[in-house]
Formats: C-alpha cells, sequence, structure tokens
C-alpha cells in the first residue's frame, strides 16, 4: 500500500507517461485484460498528447483483438525482442475497425 494521500482517480490526466499491463495488445492499439474494464476508465481521463504503453511478452502483439465500446487504444507496447513499438491505431478506433501500421524504433 502506498504511502502519502491518495491523489484520486483524476491524477491521472497530470501523467506524463502511462504503462499499464496487457495479456495482448492489437496493432490497433486494442489491449486484452483482466482488470474488468478499469484501466479502459482510467485511459479515457489520460489527455491525447500523453504516451500510453503496454508491457508485453514477445508474441503477444496480435493483428486483431475483438473491441467493446468502452475500450481504449494505447499508443505504443514494449516487447523483450523489439523494445518499443508505436502503433498508429486511426481516427476511428476507440474501439474501431482501422488497420494500424507499426514502426520499431
Amino acid at each position: 500500500e502506498p504511502a502519502g494521500p491518495r491523489l484520486g482517480v483524476t491524477a491521472i490526466a497530470g501523467a506524463d507517461l502511462v504503462v499499464v499491463p496487457a495479456l495482448a495488445v492489437d496493432r490497433r492499439g486494442l489491449r486484452l485484460g483482466r482488470g474488468g474494464g478499469s484501466y479502459d476508465r482510467a485511459l479515457a481521463r489520460v489527455p491525447a498528447t500523453v504516451p500510453t504503453v503496454a508491457l508485453l511478452h514477445d508474441g503477444e502483439l496480435v493483428g486483431s483483438l475483438p473491441a467493446q465500446p468502452h475500450d481504449r487504444p494505447v499508443r505504443a507496447v514494449v516487447t523483450p525482442a523489439s523494445g518499443v513499438i508505436e502503433l498508429s491505431p486511426g481516427p476511428d478506433v476507440g474501439p474501431g475497425t482501422s488497420a494500424g501500421r507499426t514502426r520499431v524504433r
């Protein structure tokens, strides 16, 4: 349990970087997790200018995942073999159906 005062649910809007867990992420940036939607609700409060990143094992970046209306994409993933992979979800993701592009740095 962290010490100090609780920051509340709005504190995430002031973050410089948001790292979220995931079981898988697709090329659009949509993630599969086990948070019951809690991470998607948190990501909805993150300004569009703040990088959002999911940490994955190799093989967990997949072509496509099913999307629901509350799903929020991440902008990049990090894998052991490839490092940072920036995702381009397109204008209709959140959720959406556009194909993403990747760039490995």
